[in-house]
């Protein structure tokens, strides 16, 4: 690791000790509303145009509170697994002669923030902001983070007011899962930000600046509508009484929330009543935070931190033995140990009890013998060990604890004859480098990117790291992982529009992904964080998402 990583701690505590300090002036003006406090562990809050960055802290923070998708997760329980629910769309079906082609009925009597009607127009347009270069209001600035994630839609067609048909590049049953990842913004308030851009700018520049001013004023139809925005300190969110769900109607009257990059900083803001609420705090104060009648939530959930390997000419990783001896390598209850029990210990992507898991031939377990076995086997040794590079962050959205994880591993391979470096990069940057993909500059010479994934549906577990449709900048298969044989088994789960055919067809790809082993499993993430007792109605669901509109404040 690079020397500058004490200098760089000390500098992420700084920075958000100061924001809390500062968000702490704020308290006595707002002492009479019921108001939530958010330290993230984002180093800038995600954006608020309608597709957060951030990764999937900004879906949890600017997306799913202040948004709507015409699909939703149902995040109202703590023991069953979130399942998907309507969410501005009541219905959906898929035509009977072209599996291609999508309708779905809309949720009638939606108003947007700005108070303009959601309608099929709306969904038409915000389907076009990010998938038609020839829109008036495309953005190519939203595009990255929301193709990315439904690969296959490429039109929205009205019907009629409440009704619009979807069509896909080819048979896709992931479709609606996919859609929880393209959030609703009000058509009419861009319209008016584009209006007040000066006539004399160039339509490209008005179409930025509408963007801009879009950010800063935001206008969905979520629970709770934006009403101050400071980048890179704090954003502030008001209750949306009108909301068109009752169950969802938020009982807190303000959420604040402020990006804070480094564990102990949140820690010390949560310790401090400078925040209520803390993601991933550190594992060595955990004890303290509950003995000062702090809350720790966690639950175990489908997202994996992985090292996602390289596959591009050259790469060391191209050896199958040496991908599974990385992953017999690796001591994951010493890891444990570590995170004081706050992390799952993989299998694979899924665990043995999902329908997907198809019982693969490679075990992942810890046996070095078996992997020193492996390496002699490769050509590697004590004396010529195999070097590696991984980039990775010092903090973000489902990393963890990044840089301590990280170095735990960098030991425990070390024993299997791996060398490990690592180049750390904002989490921000590494989440755009892994849109690039390996062969980019950006990759800076790594093999191996480690970035945290949901794996709450088909093609966010697997089908965007296997298939050769979703090389870069198409998905996230940085590796460059895929050949005709996983093509045809995606196909075949794509193809797939019964539940139970589907999971057949899913635990035959997740048992080949484990045995080619085109990642190094390392945990799933239990998503721990810390609140005041003060923060009533808490479900931590069996998700990397969680719902504040359903939260209380005493």
């Amino acid at each position: 690791m690079s020397n500058s990583h004490p200098l760089s701690r000390l500098r992420l505590a700084t920075v958000g000790l100061a924001l809390a300090a500062g968000l702490s002036l704020t308290q006595g003006a707002i002492a009479q509303e019921k108001t939530l406090r958010i330290a993230m562990t984002a180093a800038d809050i995600p954006r608020t145009l309608g597709q957060p960055d951030q990764g999937f802290e900004g879906n949890r923070f600017t997306g799913i509170p202040m948004y709507d998708g015409l699909t939703a997760w149902d995040l109202s329980k703590e023991e069953a697994p979130s399942v998907l629910i309507a969410g501005l769309a009541t219905s959906w079906t898929v035509d009977a002669k072209d599996k291609t082609k999508w309708i779905f009925k809309l949720r009638p009597n939606v108003k947007f923030h700005d108070g303009s009607s959601f309608n099929a127009d709306a969904v038409v347009w915000n389907v076009r902001k990010v998938l038609d270069k020839d829109a008036p209001h495309f953005d190519a600035s939203q595009v990255g983070v929301t193709a990315s994630r439904m690969p296959t839609l490429r039109t929205a067609r009205k019907i009629d007011d409440m009704t619009v048909e979807l069509t896909t590049s080819e048979p896709d049953a992931f479709l609606p899962i996919n859609l929880t990842n393209l959030f609703m913004a009000s058509p009419s308030h861009w319209q008016k930000k584009f209006d007040a851009t000066p006539a004399t700018q160039a339509a490209p520049d008005r179409i930025r600046a509408a963007w801009g001013a879009f950010a800063a004023d935001a206008s969905g139809t979520g629970p709770f509508r934006m009403t101050r925005l400071v980048p890179r300190e704090r954003l502030e969110l008001a209750a949306n009484k009108g909301y068109w769900d009752p169950k969802r109607v938020p009982k807190i009257d303000r959420v604040v929330l402020v990006p804070m990059p480094e564990a102990s900083a949140r820690t010390a803001a949560l310790l401090s009543n400078q925040v209520d609420w803390i993601e991933a705090p550190a594992p060595d104060a955990m004890a303290q935070m509950r003995q000062r009648g702090y809350k720790v939530y966690f639950n175990p959930q489908p997202h994996v931190w992985p090292w996602q390997l390289s596959f591009a000419e050259g790469s060391p990783w191209l050896d199958k033995k040496v991908r599974q001896a990385a992953n017999l390598c690796v001591d994951r209850t010493g890891l444990l140990k570590l995170l004081s029990g706050m992390m799952g210990i993989p299998k694979g992507t899924v665990a043995p009890s999902h329908p997907w898991w198809g019982g693969p031939k490679f075990d992942i377990v810890y046996d070095p013998a078996a992997a020193q076995k492996l390496m002699t086997e490769a050509g590697h040794s004590a004396a010529k060990p195999l070097k590696v590079k991984v980039q990775i962050s010092a903090s973000g959205s489902g990393q963890m604890q990044p840089l301590p994880m990280n170095e735990f591993v960098q030991q425990s391979l070390k024993q299997c004859f791996f060398d490990v470096q690592f180049d750390v990069v904002e989490w921000n940057t590494l989440f755009t480098n892994w849109r690039k993909g390996v062969k980019d500059p950006s990759a800076n010479g790594a093999n191996a990117i480690n970035v945290s994934f949901s794996a709450m549906d088909p093609f966010f577990a697997m089908v965007r790291f296997t298939s050769t449709k979703t090389f870069p900048p198409v998905s996230n298969n940085w590796g460059y992982f895929g050949n005709d044989e996983f093509d045809k088994l995606i196909a075949n789960a794509r193809g797939a529009f019964d539940d139970k055919a589907r999971d057949v067809a899913l635990a035959k790809l997740h048992a080949r992904i484990v045995e080619e082993a085109p990642f190094v499993w390392i945990a799933h993430d239990v998503g721990p964080r810390a609140m005041s007792a003060k923060v009533k109605g808490v479900v931590q669901p069996k998700s990397w998402f969680i719902d504040i509109a359903t939260m209380s404040m005493e």
